[in-house]
């Protein structure tokens, strides 16, 4: 049975190294390994995901070191394991023991752990949202840089030009012209 391995990291500054040597460790081959540095609150974008969900036939285990490096929502870890064991393959996870996703027992760990990941990121990103409060209550929040420049937008609105072609012009969406266009005139 060919091991397939998949590691994933949130961000760049992390290290795949130490998932990549449980994999190797675990019987993974160099050219069954795939890696990526990318979000797992989403598929979309997870490139060697996609290409890992490819290569698995009949027969292979998908293995990781965490669930969580698979999906970090019930809904897409549902997905993914729906892909792999309609072709015919399995999923382990290193570290939270082996299992059996064909089995009753293997279905309950797995949505169990898939939960838990879904509620750790529930969890951050409610403890995010409280800081930006506290931060705004404080007065030290500013929130993001404007991503549309108001004052241009004006600017090309008096040459007479209309809001369709101010959004083609500056690769905004008109809907950020008409938001630009109703907003308070910064300029003086």
């Amino acid at each position: 049975m060919p091991l397939i391995g998949y590691a994933r990291v949130s961000s760049a500054g992390q290290s795949l190294d130490l998932q990549e040597e449980q994999l190797r460790a675990a019987g993974v081959a160099e050219d069954h390994l795939f890696s990526e540095k990318r979000s797992g609150t989403t598929r979309e974008g997870r490139s060697a995901l996609e290409e890992a969900l490819r290569f698995v036939r009949r027969g292979d285990v998908l293995l990781v070191t965490r669930l969580d490096r698979l999906a970090r929502s019930v809904t897409d870890l549902r997905h993914i394991v729906d892909q792999i064991v309609a072709k015919g393959a399995g999923i382990r996870a290193l570290q939270q023991g082996d299992f059996d996703t064909t089995s009753s027992n293997g279905k309950l760990l797995l949505h169990t752990l898939a939960a838990f990941a879904e509620f750790e990121t529930d969890l951050r990103r409610e403890r995010q949202m409280e800081g930006i409060a506290k931060a705004k209550a404080e007065g030290r929040y500013r929130g993001g840089k404007p991503s549309v420049d108001a004052a241009e937008v004006r600017r090309l609105k008096a040459e007479g030009k209309r809001p369709v072609d101010i959004a083609r012009e500056l690769k905004i969406a008109r809907a950020s012209v008409y938001r630009a266009l109703e907003g308070p005139d910064e300029s003086g």
